[in-house]
């Protein structure tokens, strides 16, 4: 007869407690053959049952920057297996004695594991104010200036006004004269370089109320010729312009202009901005165009008015990019100050008060040039 292993496991999670028990049984099995002519085998076997239990429990706790997790597992595990064998046989017999032993071991462990983390960040912002150069410091404005062009006998009514890379003064005599005057450095007089002096017209030597100049690296010069409605170009100190924008009509198209004002170039001097002010927009166009090409809409275009999608009369107009990528543009006939990103479909007013002229430290009353530095 053979009888076989009867197995019980059982595993219990606890805190920090850790036992194991090991017990040993013998079971004795004894065999007896025996050999005879008849030989008779009885086979009885039972196999088997076996119950598994498994039971998990998980908590956790989050508070602030606290976490707590404790994890609990239970499993049980019962096997049982029974085996009968008889035989006998006649004729010869022997005998034999089998000892078998069967250990059955029990272990309980237990872990508990705490994580505690605690962050903490501090942000300090420190403020500094700026001084104002105008009012203090080494910056201060000289309060006593110094006339370098015109007289009380002979007044030069400046509108636009140009310094170049030697200190060379250009100026745009508006009214009554219509022409530009150039004064060097180191000279007490200015001399003509564009328009005839008090002889206003609209042919290529004459000039209407010249508004701004400039001078480029080339030597080439500009002029916004308000009244004839286009901008002249003056090539190697020639005083007969050519016509490269607009023409003696005024005009709504991309080819025209209505009183252009002042205008601003780019730094590789590629292109120009012009202040449109009859048509209250800014078109850009390259400087070496010629009349008839159409300019390319970049701020206003919408008639005059004094939100941020408009612009009202602008007048005066300057573009820095190494400052900003905005054109700064003063509203002559809204009494304010605008950025404008070129191509944008609107801008953020920084000076003034829109529509609302005024003489206090909020108000502007019609501005006209300006200037970023």
């Amino acid at each position: 007869t053979t009888t076989s292993t009867t197995t019980t496991t059982t595993s219990t999670t606890t805190t920090s407690t850790t036992t194991s028990t090991t017990t040993s049984s013998t079971t004795s099995t004894t065999s007896t053959t025996t050999s005879t002519s008849t030989t008779s085998s009885t086979t009885t076997s039972t196999s088997t049952t076996s119950t598994t239990t498994s039971t998990t429990t998980s908590s956790s706790t989050t508070s602030s920057t606290t976490s707590t997790t404790t994890s609990t597992t239970t499993s049980t595990t019962t096997s049982s297996s029974t085996s009968t064998t008889t035989s006998t046989s006649t004729t010869s017999s022997t005998t034999s004695s089998t000892t078998s032993t069967s250990t059955t071991s029990s272990t309980t462990s237990t872990t508990t594991t705490t994580t505690k983390t605690t962050t903490s960040s501090t942000s300090t912002t420190t403020t500094t104010a700026i001084a104002n150069p105008c009012i203090s410091g080494n910056l201060l404005w000289n309060k006593t200036g110094i006339t370098v062009l015109g007289s009380v006998a002979a007044p030069v009514s400046a509108s636009g006004v140009f310094l170049d890379s030697n200190n060379t003064l250009y100026a745009a005599d508006e009214p009554v004269n219509g022409v530009v005057w150039k004064l060097l450095k180191t000279a007490i007089n200015a001399t003509i370089v564009a328009g005839n002096y008090g002889s206003l017209g609209s042919n290529s030597s004459q000039l209407f109320y010249p508004n701004d100049v400039y001078l480029d690296r080339s030597g080439n010069m500009y002029v916004t010729d308000m009244f004839n409605n286009r901008i002249q170009k003056y090539i190697n100190e020639s005083k007969i312009g050519i016509t490269i924008i607009g023409n003696l009509s005024a005009g709504s198209a991309l080819n025209q202009l209505t009183n252009p004002r002042y205008f601003t170039f780019d730094s590789t001097e590629t292109y120009m901005y012009v202040a449109d002010a009859g048509n209250h927009r800014v078109v850009r166009h390259l400087t070496n165009t010629t009349s008839g090409t159409n300019g390319i809409l970049v701020a206003g275009g919408t008639g005059a008015n004094n939100t941020n999608t408009s612009l009202n009369t602008p007048f005066g107009i300057h573009y820095l990019p190494s400052i900003s990528n905005d054109l700064f543009i003063t509203n002559y006939g809204g009494h304010s100050v605008i950025r404008w990103t070129p191509g944008a479909s609107s801008g953020s007013f920084v000076a003034g008060v829109p529509g609302v002229p005024g003489s206090d430290s909020t108000h502007l009353s019609s501005p006209m040039g300006i200037r970023i530095d």
